[in-house]
């Protein structure tokens, strides 16, 4: 079983989207049974997939105290892949689920107070000796600070080939359980969030 931890300090990084998006993506690609986890006191995680239709991915809860306990039931359940969301600030709680995790994703806006935000995620990440990718989330078209973005993020680690931009499928997507993938399968955000799965799938190698 593999483990995804999405994460980044910064609230509004787009963790939850990225989260849910992939979770389905995951599914529907054949590496399922897939299940989420949502360590966030927010809930929008869990929010969202209440008010889901689809009887996948699964949704797990769990206790951090715990975690390690949960995800080996996960496991011998027969779930191949987990994501995790995580709240928007360092604390213990996100370590405790980086220590699990196969791979960290770490979403940032391509905004200068997003992009120093990313500075204590990573060093936490380091420090647990995890990898990492991170995503470019929420970009606007033809912006030059994007690419500026994709530099700075690429000193400390891989930066995903393919950017995030500014989509309504993906706010409407948090509407009523669905995702952008489901409300138009041919809408760019459909491809944006398609092409990111196939590449970390690539990296977890599943």
């Amino acid at each position: 079983m593999k483990i995804v931890v999405v994460a980044n300090q910064k609230g509004g990084a787009g963790k939850t989207t990225i989260t849910m998006h992939l979770a389905v993506c995951a599914e529907a690609d054949g590496c399922g049974p897939v299940s989420l986890m949502d360590t966030d006191p927010q809930a929008s995680l869990a929010d969202w997939w209440n008010s889901r239709q689809a009887l996948t991915p699964t949704f797990a809860n769990v206790e951090l105290e715990n975690i390690t306990a949960h995800l080996q039931a996960l496991e011998q359940e027969g779930v191949k892949l987990v994501f995790v969301d995580t709240p928007p600030q360092v604390t213990e709680t996100i370590r405790k689920v980086v220590t699990v995790a196969d791979l960290v994703i770490i979403p940032s806006r391509p905004s200068p107070l997003d992009l120093r935000a990313t500075t204590k995620t990573v060093e936490l990440v380091e420090q647990e000796g995890k990898p990492m990718i991170f995503v470019i989330n929420g970009a606007a078209q033809r912006a030059k600070i994007t690419g500026e973005a994709a530099v700075m993020l690429s000193q400390f680690g891989k930066v995903a080939p393919v950017t995030l931009f500014q989509r309504t499928d993906f706010a409407q997507a948090l509407n009523d359980g669905r995702v952008a993938q489901e409300l138009d399968e041919k809408s760019r955000a459909a491809s944006e969030i398609g092409d990111l799965w196939k590449y970390v799938r690539k990296q977890l190698r599943v």
